[in-house]
């Protein structure tokens, strides 16, 4: 048994929280004792994995902020990472001591980590570089960002072992951090399908009692294009309404009027972008005159999302250049084709034509794709099976968490020619 502590900034909801749970989930079940270590984690917005007990969560410098003046949100972020890493190194308890340390989002915490007495090895997950994701805005800007890159490339260095979710962030992170000699290793993120085949079976004992719709303004014939994503502007939500507009354009009143687009967003208020956002697409929508065809769900629960998942015909990803996207990957598994963007992870996930469609980042590309998977249903079933097949067969939970475990297992264990150094 191997003591594991996940270090996270936020254990809310997002692609990279997810990720860490499953990670969390996988070396739990392979008998490894697991537990979070967080700047914040609020139990009515988060994965129940991490609000009912099934790992202890700690809380350290919540109370930090997180801002400054409205800005130097990085810098915030640090802070308090770095906080919870001297916690983690000089200040846990002896019993809670832990013998790997997995991290991700910001490396600063590194350095803090390798002065620990007890020295846990350090294995750091990079979904994508920091640096990339911050918007360059003028000189003073790339001043502020400059020296917060530059411990960005040398303290992932510092890690005992560096993962990528996907070959595309593995070129981006040899392109961005061309001073390392760190080679990373793939770990493609994967799906705890023991818990989506669960939930199936939930929601079918439930939908025979109650025969519900799946929300009060989908009535039971609708055609259902789904999309889940937070309320960012980089997740281009924008995307799916144009294409639904254009999809108006091509399809005849009577078949359009069975159309439903559901959006269902990771929404924090304490995040005003997600605020900001929510109201513009609100009135996009008011703008497209697609009032009646278009649901904003904001932060669906678990079994919410699952359940849009089972009722949905296909899955949009709008998304441009992203990393991984377990997104596509719950679609896939639920059976629904998916139509993306043919750029970043989905490149790897998505099969053309076969699982799904990989578009153009235009309305004409994605509506024509929509427009397909509600004209011929044979074909939209036919991916769907091929979809659920995939992700079986190259994206199991099994893999991935016998690979996360070997991988655990050779942080802690000592060389054999270590070994007989120390004894002499």
């Amino acid at each position: 048994m191997v003591r594991v502590l996940f270090l996270h900034p936020d254990l809310g909801i997002g692609g990279a929280e997810r990720l860490v749970v499953d990670a969390a989930l996988a070396l739990k079940e392979r008998g490894h004792q697991v537990s979070f270590l967080t700047n914040h984690h609020d139990s009515t917005h988060c994965f129940k994995e991490t609000a009912d007990g099934t790992f202890p969560v700690k809380v350290i410098g919540d109370w930090l902020p997180r801002k400054l003046f409205g800005r130097f949100y990085a810098f915030c972020a640090y802070f308090r990472m770095l906080y919870a890493a001297f916690y983690a190194s000089f200040f846990m308890p002896q019993r809670e001591q832990v013998d790997v340390v997995i991290c991700d989002l910001i490396s600063v915490c590194i350095p803090v980590l390798r002065l620990a007495k007890h020295r846990p090895k350090v294995l750091f997950y990079c979904h994508f570089p920091d640096q990339l994701l911050s918007a360059q805005e003028g000189l003073l800007k790339r001043l502020y960002r400059f020296p917060i890159n530059w411990l960005e490339e040398h303290t992932i260095g510092l890690a005992d072992k560096v993962l990528v979710n996907s070959k595309f962030t593995l070129r981006v992170f040899r392109d961005t951090f061309r001073r390392l000699k760190t080679v990373p290793d793939v770990l493609y993120p994967s799906l705890h399908t023991q818990y989506f085949d669960q939930m199936q079976k939930k929601l079918d004992q439930r939908a025979e009692i109650l025969d519900e719709p799946v929300h009060p303004r989908v009535p039971r014939n609708s055609f259902i294009y789904l999309d889940i994503n937070r309320y960012e502007r980089k997740k281009n939500h924008a995307l799916a309404l144009y294409s639904l507009r254009l999809l108006a354009d091509l399809l005849p009143d009577i078949d359009f009027k069975r159309c439903r687009l559901i959006i269902a967003g990771g929404y924090d208020t304490r995040c005003l972008e997600n605020v900001e956002h929510f109201a513009e697409l609100e009135k996009l929508v008011e703008k497209l005159k697609l009032q009646d065809h278009v649901i904003l769900l904001r932060s669906p629960t678990d079994e919410e999302k699952c359940r849009l998942l089972f009722a949905a015909h296909c899955l949009l990803y709008t998304p441009e250049n992203e990393h991984f996207g377990i997104v596509p990957l719950e679609g896939m598994y639920c059976s629904k084709p998916v139509v993306a963007l043919n750029s970043g992870g989905p490149t790897e996930t998505v099969v053309h034509t076969s699982t799904g469609f990989l578009c153009e980042k235009q309305a004409k590309s994605f509506g024509g794709a929509m427009y397909q998977l509600f004209r011929d249903e044979p074909l939209r079933m036919k991916m769907g099976e091929q979809a659920h097949k995939r992700v079986q067969q190259k994206f199991s939970f099994q893999a991935f968490a016998d690979r996360l475990n070997s991988i655990v297992q050779e942080l802690t264990t000592i060389p054999e020619q270590s070994r007989k150094k120390k004894t002499e």
